[in-house]
């Protein structure tokens, strides 16, 4: 059976880490949404929605057992029927600000540490709206795919969890008292 996950979560979930984690473990391609879902340049602004579709469909083709991850609803909705699981990843904002302010240089997405630095507080007032905010990046958004995924899913309310016991929760053997939702059939 193919292995074909969706990660999904506010910025600062774990999302990145999860996905490593998996290739890692498991050998899938990986494909981080945040790297076609933006128009180089400053301020950012949203690449069109087909182009980004046009080249998640190239990654499709290429790849028959992945991981992709983002939080960018209306990328992951049309992925819903190619994916055998997903994770959403909800910790909390207080956690997912932390993860911001502890995140290392991430070259593919900043020039520099000096620029990454200077957007920190712009990203975290923007993880802070998640809860209130519309549109595609937000909780409700991602609470919908979740509700409409039909697959393995469950929702990750402590990163601990998966950082403790990674492969059982990959693969849907996690039992036990830990916070994590396994979903509505699921």
């Amino acid at each position: 059976m193919p292995k074909r996950y969706l990660v999904m979560g506010n910025s600062g979930s774990g999302k990145s880490t999860l996905a490593r984690m998996l290739v890692r473990r498991e050998g899938l391609a990986h494909l981080d949404l945040d790297a076609l879902a933006w128009l180089p340049g400053r301020p950012p602004e949203r690449r069109p929605l087909e182009s980004s579709q046009a080249e998640i469909q190239r990654f499709l083709t290429d790849a028959s057992n992945w991981v992709i991850e983002g939080c960018y609803a209306d990328l992951i909705a049309p992925l819903l029927p190619e994916a055998t699981a997903m994770r959403f990843l909800n910790p909390g904002i207080e956690t997912c600000v932390a993860h911001c302010r502890r995140r290392p240089w991430e070259p593919h997405k900043y020039a520099s540490q000096a620029e990454q630095d200077a957007n920190l507080e712009f990203l975290v007032n923007w993880v802070r709206g998640y809860e209130t905010r519309e549109g595609p990046l937000s909780l409700q958004a991602h609470r919908a795919l979740f509700d409409a995924f039909q697959g393995d899913k469950k929702e990750i309310c402590d990163p601990q969890a998966w950082r403790e016991f990674p492969e059982k929760l990959a693969w849907g053997t996690l039992s036990g008292n830990f916070p994590i939702d396994t979903g509505r059939g699921g």
